[in-house]
């Protein structure tokens, strides 16, 4: 690590420790070239896979998109806001863990539909009209005849 004073290529560490969270490493360094002390945190760096769009545009993977999408469609929805957290980790985690570079809007759009049929049903029939263009009433009723059914393994999936 160079030293942010001299610019010197080597510095010595003096001291590691893990943060409170667990998720930083804390580290006191020291130049032995001008004899400065400063601190580094070392974190894991996840690399998110880049979202492929319907016209074949490529953007970075957004967190904040996510919870826009939720926010729109929970919204005036008693719903806690640690449930919409969570329900976002499970789709981060899920993307995460495919190690893709690459992943398809539609298949973001749809692990959202699947986490929103978990949390609220009014909100899924919401985000679903939107993500699926609901062209007229009877899509909508397409859609919560889809709700009402008992034990639905995939809400994302259509039956015929």
């Amino acid at each position: 690590m160079k030293c942010p004073f001299c610019n010197a290529d080597d510095t010595n560490v003096i001291d590691s420790r893990v943060s409170e969270d667990g998720h930083k490493i804390r580290r006191r360094r020291r130049c032995p070239a001008c004899d400065k002390r400063f601190t580094t945190y070392e974190t894991v760096e996840l690399r998110l896979p880049q979202v492929v769009k319907h016209d074949g545009s490529r953007t970075e993977f957004d967190r904040n998109k996510l919870l826009t999408g939720f926010k729109r469609a929970l919204h005036k929805r008693p719903v806690p806001t640690s449930y919409v957290d969570a329900a976002i980790d499970r789709i981060v985690q899920k993307f995460l863990a495919m190690g893709e570079r690459e992943v398809s809007s539609r298949s973001i759009g749809e692990s959202v539909m699947e986490e929103l049929y978990k949390l609220d049903e009014v909100a899924y029939i919401r985000f679903a009209s939107v993500y699926k263009s609901f062209q007229d009433v009877d899509d909508f009723r397409d859609a919560i005849k889809e709700v009402q059914k008992p034990h639905q393994p995939s809400p994302t999936k259509k039956v015929s």
